[in-house]
C-alpha cells in the first residue's frame, strides 16, 4: 500500500497539510460563501458539548453511501474520508470487508482523536494527497460546505488512481426551506428586510453537471428526501447546532438575532408546516453523487451515427422526420 501525500509525514498515524494562503482569516481563490473559520469554531463547539451529537442524518447518509459501496463487486486498497463529520462512515468501511485502508481527513484535530484509523489533518478545498494516490474517495455531509467545489471535485478526481472511484452524500435541493422561509417572513414583517440565514443547496443538474467538468467517467447523481417532525422550531434549531451546523455564510449579518423576530419566525414556522398534530416538518433532500475516474475499460459512449440497428425497428413504430408533430 502506497499513498502520496503532499506535505512532509510527521509519522506513519498523523499527517499536517499544508493549508492554502490566507489573508485577513480569508483563503485566497474563488468568492468564499462560508466562512470556513467560523465552521471550525462551531464545530468544535458541538465535539466538546459532551452531551448526544444529533448524528441522524450523518447516520441516514453514511448507510446511504456503504449500501452503494456494496452494489460494486470489488475492493479497494486504499480509501479516504474526506471531511465527514465523525468517524461513523470510516468505521463502516472497515466492516464493509471491501476497503483496505481507511485514511480520515479533517480540518481540526480535535475531530481526528480515534486513531483506529490513519489521519490527515487538512482541508477539503486543498487535498493532501499525490495524483493517482487513492482507489476510493468518499465523504458525507461535507462537500456542500466548500467553498470551491468544482475545484475540490478536480482534486479528488486527480487523487484517484484510473477506475478509482468517488462517491459523496450532502445535503441539497430544498434542504430546510421551511426554515428559510419562515425566518425570511418574520423579518420582512418584523424588520422590512431579510438577512441570508440558510446556506444555499445545490440542485441534482447542477451537481451532475459538476461532476462531468471535473472530468468523471459514469457520473450519476440522484436525490432522497428526508422528512423529520419536530415538537417545535426551536427542537430543530437545538439538533442543528449540536451538528454544528448554524449559519456560517459570509455575508451573514453579525449583530445578533432579535428575539422577536425568532419567536415571530417560530409561530410563522407553526402556522405553515405542522401536521394535524402540531409537530412541524423539517426537509433534507439528501444528493448522492458517483464518479469514476477515467480508465479504457470502463463503457464508452459511441460515436454519433454509428447505431446498426434502427430506434423505430426496436419499437415496431413508423420514424418521423426530424421537426413533424406526433401524430401526423
Amino acid at each position: 500500500m502506497h499513498v502520496r501525500l503532499a506535505p512532509p509525514v510527521e509519522n506513519h498515524h498523523a499527517f499536517d497539510a499544508t493549508l492554502p494562503e490566507r489573508h485577513n482569516g480569508r483563503m485566497n481563490g474563488p468568492d468564499q460563501i462560508f466562512d470556513r473559520a467560523l465552521l471550525d469554531r462551531r464545530r468544535r463547539r458541538a465535539l466538546g458539548a459532551g452531551g448526544p451529537a444529533a448524528d441522524f442524518l450523518l447516520r441516514r447518509a453514511v448507510d446511504d453511501l456503504v449500501d452503494r459501496l456494496a452494489t460494486v463487486k470489488r475492493r479497494f486498497p486504499v480509501a479516504a474520508d474526506l471531511g465527514s463529520p465523525l468517524p461513523l462512515l470510516a468505521d463502516r468501511l472497515d466492516q464493509s470487508g471491501q476497503v483496505g485502508t481507511v485514511i480520515r481527513l479533517d480540518r481540526l484535530p480535535e475531530a481526528l482523536a480515534d486513531r483506529s484509523h490513519l489521519v490527515v489533518a487538512g482541508d477539503e478545498e486543498m487535498l493532501p494527497f499525490g495524483p493517482e494516490s487513492l482507489d476510493l474517495a468518499v465523504s458525507a455531509l461535507a462537500a456542500h460546505l466548500v467553498n470551491d467545489l468544482p475545484g475540490a471535485l478536480v482534486q479528488i478526481r486527480r487523487a484517484l488512481r484510473p477506475d478509482g472511484l468517488f462517491l459523496a452524500v450532502l445535503p441539497g435541493g430544498e434542504t430546510l426551506f421551511e426554515l428559510r422561509e419562515a425566518f425570511a417572513a418574520a423579518e420582512a414583517e418584523l424588520t422590512g428586510g431579510a438577512a441570508p440565514r440558510i446556506a444555499p443547496f445545490g440542485e441534482v443538474r447542477v451537481l451532475g453537471a459538476l461532476l462531468q467538468r471535473a472530468g468523471f467517467a459514469l457520473p450519476v447523481v440522484d436525490q432522497d428526501r428526508l422528512t423529520v417532525r419536530y415538537p417545535d422550531m426551536f427542537a430543530l434549531m437545538r439538533d442543528l447546532r449540536a451538528m454544528g451546523a448554524t449559519n456560517i455564510l459570509h455575508q451573514r449579518v453579525r449583530r445578533p438575532l432579535g428575539r422577536a423576530v425568532v419567536l415571530r419566525a417560530a409561530e410563522i414556522y407553526g402556522e405553515r408546516f405542522a401536521d394535524p398534530d402540531g409537530r412541524v416538518r423539517a426537509t433534507f433532500d439528501l444528493i448522492s453523487l458517483s464518479g469514476w475516474a477515467p480508465h479504457e475499460s470502463q463503457q464508452q459512449p459511441l460515436r454519433p451515427g454509428s447505431a446498426k440497428a434502427r430506434l423505430a425497428d426496436a419499437l415496431g413504430v413508423s420514424e418521423q422526420p426530424a421537426g413533424e408533430k406526433a401524430g401526423r
